[in-house]
């Protein structure tokens, strides 16, 4: 099997031209930008790379010059969205296999590979067919999926800051935005990580059994305990605890919670004998603590146990960019579930999504795709599979901008202001912009802007 590097920035496009190579039987690399690009090939062989030629940290010519330098054997495809028969001359000279221009068919796509792959003469092909199935396995393991946007990449540095210490965490963040994924990544990254990790539901355990639940009990010690039960903190021994909305808990309980804490030292219920636990502590809310301990609901030095280091969960509306991301993984996990086999997800869908508002965040995301994945039954997700709330117009999207800017009316004067309030940073007038980097390089080419 041929190994092939895709380069593209456009995550959209980048995630829907990997599926069509993998379901033709290629292993694929992605690589967003020239950094990541330089760090594969550092890390891994490949056949044949296929790069855009621009991207947001390099020229594409220049990259390929680079590459060609240190790995003169490998055939480099370029990929643009400018038909511009001086830059594919260009490309070619300066040592490109071959040259594609976008929007391109699938065909050509195949037979310009094909053609690459067998005019490059390397027997590493052989040896490559033996490596990996064709279709991707999403890991149930490590469910935390690495976004490019600022949110998650201060999210992914707080993670990797945190977790080899023993410090006590605190995530906060909204409903579904995968609050114990990122607890789980703490743990899976930490000193602990071959010792279990119990997540707990605070809000799911009545007051009255949050003892019981915790430290656990003897046999006959109430009504209904018909034998020994060991507790969550004596299950986490030596792992990690994760207590999921804590806000939830009584003032009872809270107390019960910080003894336990601070003397790391637990007494089932019915028991005059302590157990010493070694645990770390893991906590997560969608509420505001510091509000519910001004008003007295929350215990200020439990408060303060639990947040030597607190870590906040993005929303989905937070992380824009990664939106297709998500919905990719999303993909493969249902295809896998479902047995399914469908590549990706057509371009009014993709609008659709990026539109939309996700109350629900990651978990919304998740079960929408699961739901359009089983509904589908072709190649591609289509706009008809998807829920009716996809499709009810909310009035304020089009009028909220980062920055009051909107590519409604007055386009070309738009695109200028936002040029010049960015000092001519193009990636930042795109995102004040709300478009891709490659929709504003069309729309400066359409309007003649330099």
């Amino acid at each position: 099997m041929s190994k092939i590097l895709l380069i593209e920035d456009d995550i959209s496009f980048c995630k829907l031209l990997e599926k069509f190579l993998i379901k033709k039987a290629y292993e694929v690399t992605i690589a967003f930008s020239a950094a990541e690009a330089r760090s594969a090939i550092k890390n891994e062989s490949f056949d044949l790379i296929l790069t855009d030629l621009r991207l947001p940290d390099s020229d594409g010519i220049g990259l390929m010059t680079e590459i060609k330098n240190s790995h003169p054997h490998i055939p480099v495809i370029m990929m643009t969205g400018y038909s511009d028969v001086n830059t594919a001359v260009k490309a070619i000279k300066n040592g490109a296999a071959d040259y594609i221009s976008k929007p391109f068919n699938p065909d050509e796509v195949l037979l310009v590979i094909t053609n690459a792959l067998q005019n490059n003469n390397e027997t590493e092909e052989v040896v490559s067919k033996e490596k990996k199935p064709a279709k991707k396995q999403v890991s149930s393991e490590n469910e935390f999926v690495r976004g490019i946007s600022v949110a998650s990449r201060k999210l992914l540095d707080h993670i990797q800051l945190v977790s080899p210490t023993d410090m006590s965490v605190l995530i906060i963040g909204e409903s579904g935005t995968g609050k114990e994924i990122i607890a789980k990544s703490i743990h899976q990254q930490s000193t602990r990580k071959n010792n279990n990790f119990i997540a707990v539901d605070c809000g799911a355990i009545p007051k009255e059994l949050a003892a019981s639940e915790f430290f656990g009990h003897l046999k006959g010690s109430f009504t209904g305990a018909i034998s020994d039960k060991m507790g969550y903190f004596e299950a986490a021994n030596g792992g990690t605890l994760f207590l999921d909305e804590i806000g939830n808990l009584s003032y009872e309980n809270q107390i019960q919670l910080l003894r336990a804490l601070q003397e790391r030292k637990i007494k089932p219920v019915g028991s005059n004998k302590e157990i010493n636990v070694d645990i770390r502590i893991i906590t997560a809310t969608n509420e505001d603590l510091r509000e519910a301990v001004k008003n007295g609901d929350f215990r200020e030095d439990l408060y303060h146990r639990i947040n030597e280091f607190s870590i906040l969960s993005p929303s989905l509306k937070e992380r824009g960019e990664d939106l297709m991301v998500f919905a990719d993984y999303f993909l493969e996990k249902a295809n896998q579930q479902l047995n399914k086999d469908i590549i990706g997800f057509s371009p009014e869908v993709v609008t659709i999504f990026q539109s939309y508002n996700w109350p629900g965040n990651l978990r919304e995301l998740q079960n929408c795709v699961k739901r359009a994945t089983l509904l589908t039954r072709g190649n591609f997700i289509e706009s008809e599979v998807l829920p009716a709330e996809f499709f009810q117009i909310q009035k304020q999207n089009s009028f909220e901008s980062a920055a009051g800017f909107s590519l409604s009316e007055n386009e070309k004067e738009t695109i200028i202001h936002a040029l010049s309030k960015t000092q001519n940073n193009k990636s930042e007038a795109a995102k004040l912009l709300k478009i891709t980097r490659k929709t504003l390089y069309n729309k400066l080419k359409q309007y003649n802007i330099d």
